[in-house]
């Protein structure tokens, strides 16, 4: 009965810390709770079977725990569950030489105080720092920056 109960304890021990390892990321319950479960259970088999068997739980557990990482690393198990995404959005910059301060443009979308405006033939991200600018309103450009202009309303 205790050899099953020191089972137990190591192979609950290793499943916590895989889930430690691979599914839940920082430090949780399931990795203290994993070396303190397979702790708990090679420090009995020491206690009750003595130190030559000790030592083989001890290189079992050792073994058992690297030859797990190393079959689900090649079985491509944690490839099915990881995220293959790429991003493929960008920044959109602002033509310092097609937009100039004093410019005059109309508000596309509410500035509250961010939204859009089109200047010329460009939509542009601008900032109306102390008021919203409702859709639809005559703006100048106060100041241009790399990805965003300051307006006031007309």
């Amino acid at each position: 009965m205790m050899t099953l109960v020191i089972v137990f304890l190591i192979l609950l021990g290793i499943f916590l810390l895989f889930l430690e390892f691979f599914v839940i990321p920082g430090i949780t319950v399931a990795g203290i709770g994993g070396l303190i479960f397979t702790f708990a259970g090679i420090t009995m088999a020491y206690r009750n079977f003595g130190a030559e068997t000790g030592n083989l739980i001890l290189l079992g557990t050792v073994v058992l725990a690297v030859a797990l990482i190393v079959i689900s690393f090649k079985s491509g198990t944690w490839e099915k569950l990881m995220l293959n995404s790429t991003v493929s959005g960008q920044v959109e910059t602002v033509d310092e030489s097609s937009i100039k301060p004093g410019d005059t443009g109309i508000t596309i979308t509410r500035l509250n105080p961010i939204g859009k405006v089109k200047v010329g033939n460009e939509i542009i991200e601008a900032k109306c720092p102390g008021q919203f600018v409702d859709p639809n309103t005559e703006v100048t450009v106060k100041q241009v920056y790399k990805t965003y202009i300051i307006v006031k309303q007309k």
